[in-house]
């Protein structure tokens, strides 16, 4: 999801450094198939999910209020619903 956004805002700065994104060879057809609407595959879907939880889970003790713990962990879990309810699954070979 990350490169979906930089991507995004590549297109919106410096056209060179959008092209320079989508000709690497694995995130390039990654975020020119989401463009196109047909979604993520299953497995970058779970490790989108995986790593927003683990950079959540490692970054929690950081926050010195309850409040904002709380806080951190519901935009966690925002962007995990987001990533696996919202962005279509794509099935089958690219």
């Amino acid at each position: 999801m990350w490169f979906v956004l930089a991507a995004a805002a590549f297109s919106r700065g410096d056209p060179r450094w959008e092209a320079w994104l989508l000709s690497r060879p694995v995130v390039g057809p990654l975020v020119a198939d989401y463009r196109a609407g047909r979604g993520m595959p299953l497995r970058a879907k779970w490790v989108a999910a995986l790593s927003i939880a683990v950079a959540v889970s490692l970054s929690l003790g950081r926050i010195p209020v309850l409040v904002g713990q709380v806080a951190w962990v519901l935009i966690g879990l925002a962007g995990i619903g987001y990533v696996t309810l919202r962005v279509p699954t794509r099935r089958g070979p690219p």
